[in-house]
């Protein structure tokens, strides 16, 4: 008996663990804005890429902590620190920020000029990935 535990045991540590949801920044396919790298995307929604005639990034409370962490490497409390400093100078705004996935879905599905970011398994085929995440 033992030893069918411990061959039990050895199985399901040999198994691949479930890790952090992987994350994709995606728009509707007929968005104007092509395959972006990491410090295009950090403009995006760090406020480096607000331009006129650029697109409007959106913010989701149900994934930014692993949002910011993976793409900047900082917590969330230092990405509202750093916000609080750039409104404080008046020089821009954060990303507006909704309350959850779906919401963040039927913006970007609703509005070309919208950039945002989701689980990979909640892509739609309406939606275009132009950077993912590592995991």
């Amino acid at each position: 008996m033992p030893r069918r535990l411990i061959l039990l045991l050895l199985l399901l540590l040999s198994l691949p663990a479930k890790g952090e949801p992987s994350l994709v920044v995606v728009v509707r396919q007929d968005s104007h804005i092509g395959s972006l790298n990491r410090s295009q995307v950090i403009g995006y929604f760090l406020g480096g890429a607000r331009h006129a005639g650029e697109c409007e990034a959106l913010d989701q409370l149900a994934d930014a902590d692993v949002f910011y962490e993976k793409l900047t490497g900082r917590t969330r409390a230092q990405i509202k620190a750093y916000w609080a400093r750039l409104l404080f100078t008046g020089r821009t705004r954060p990303p507006r920020t909704l309350d959850g996935r779906q919401q963040l879905l039927d913006e970007l599905l609703n509005d070309p000029q919208t950039i945002g970011y989701l689980r990979a398994e909640r892509l739609d085929r309406r939606l275009r990935v132009v950077f993912e995440l590592p995991p």
